[in-house]
């Protein structure tokens, strides 16, 4: 089949604060090579402008999703999550993305995968990258996906109907413990992390620790090419320690850097993605960033002396404004347990047809 000349059908939808291609994996080639390429090609990678294809020029509008409907009777949908690269032509399955996620459940429902119930529609999913399941509840009156609503999300204009993610078994998504060191706390280049993997392999770190305020903005990170060569060192070698390997073409794991709250919120945060610092904050980077300052002994920990105890949400600060997570940890066995983890988004359909790489 040649894709050149008959493209392929694509939804791209404005999902939290992400923008992605969503495609059924029937419509892609099944094997991963021939598939990547593809992507690679509709997205007009690699070029840091992507002028000749469907992405925008960042990570975080460099994303796919590949949805099918599951053989577990227990899962309604499967969703691979594809990071691409921009001005590299890399192409990585070793992460999930909440924020792509938003879109998965309106997606199956708008491509007849999952029925629609008449008021709202439950979807669950299977994070392929790593085996764990979230539970999508959004809105569909009369059948049909609603996108128009009030919520609101920092990072995106407007608002939008909300998505309801709650997430189970994301323990160890991509390192196989909650402590992929076996450590509450350990030392990186001189510096006390800790290391955790709640749906994202996060390494925590005081802003401090770097000289920074942790008030700092994207633009000011951004340019500061002296830090941004010293987070990727850090990151590769705290990456040694939690089993993952040279993740030098990696996506994972993040560096997350924390600071006092400023702007009413529990934590400041700061996190790079994998290098470059990043406009907002992850999904499942935030729902890791509170599980590891939830547990006692943790880089960050002291920080959540003052937050509520009648509620287990908790507000994180970012660059362009406010994440609520949800999460429940429980830190009296060994090793410590995530009971608990969710999250409210948005998503937006922007348009559904044929796409067509470049040659």
């Amino acid at each position: 089949m040649s894709y050149d000349d008959s493209g392929v059908r694509c939804t791209m939808l404005r999902a939290g604060t992400s923008r992605g291609l969503y495609f059924e994996a029937e419509h892609l080639p099944a094997d991963p090579a021939q598939r990547d390429d593809l992507l690679l090609r509709l997205m007009g990678t690699p070029d840091p402008r992507q002028i000749d294809g469907l992405g925008g020029g960042t990570t975080l509008t460099s994303k796919v999703a590949v949805v099918s409907r599951s053989a577990d009777p227990d899962v309604d949908v499967d969703y691979l999550f594809l990071q691409l690269g921009v001005d590299e032509a890399t192409v990585s399955d070793r992460q999930n993305c909440g924020n792509i996620l938003a879109g998965v459940g309106p997606f199956a429902v708008e491509r007849g995968l999952v029925p629609a119930a008449d008021d709202e529609t439950t979807v669950r999913i299977r994070m392929v990258n790593s085996g764990s399941i979230a539970v999508a509840t959004f809105p569909t009156p009369g059948g049909r996906v609603e996108y128009r609503g009030e919520v609101a999300i920092a990072g995106v204009p407007g608002t939008a109907a909300p998505v309801v993610l709650a997430f189970t078994d994301t323990e160890g998504s991509s390192t196989g413990a909650l402590l992929p060191t076996g450590h509450v706390r350990d030392t990186v280049e001189g510096i006390e992390v800790t290391c955790v993997d709640n749906g994202m392999p996060v390494v925590l770190a005081l802003a401090e620790a770097f000289g920074l305020t942790g008030y700092e903005s994207h633009e000011e990170l951004a340019a500061d090419t002296g830090l941004l060569e010293r987070v990727d060192t850090f990151r590769r070698k705290a990456a040694q320690l939690m089993g993952m390997g040279d993740v030098a073409t990696a996506s994972v794991p993040k560096t997350v850097l924390l600071a006092p709250p400023r702007d009413g919120g529990q934590v400041c945060t700061r996190s790079f993605i994998p290098v470059q610092p990043h406009s907002s904050i992850g999904v499942l980077g935030a729902v890791s960033v509170v599980t590891g300052m939830r547990l006692p002994g943790a880089v960050g920990h002291e920080l959540t002396r003052s937050w509520p105890t009648d509620t287990s949400q908790v507000d994180v600060e970012h660059p362009t404004g406010h994440l609520l997570v949800d999460v429940v940890v429980d830190a009296s066995g060994t090793p410590p347990r995530a009971e608990r983890s969710a999250v409210v988004r948005t998503a937006r359909k922007l348009f559904d047809g044929t796409a067509f790489p470049r040659a």
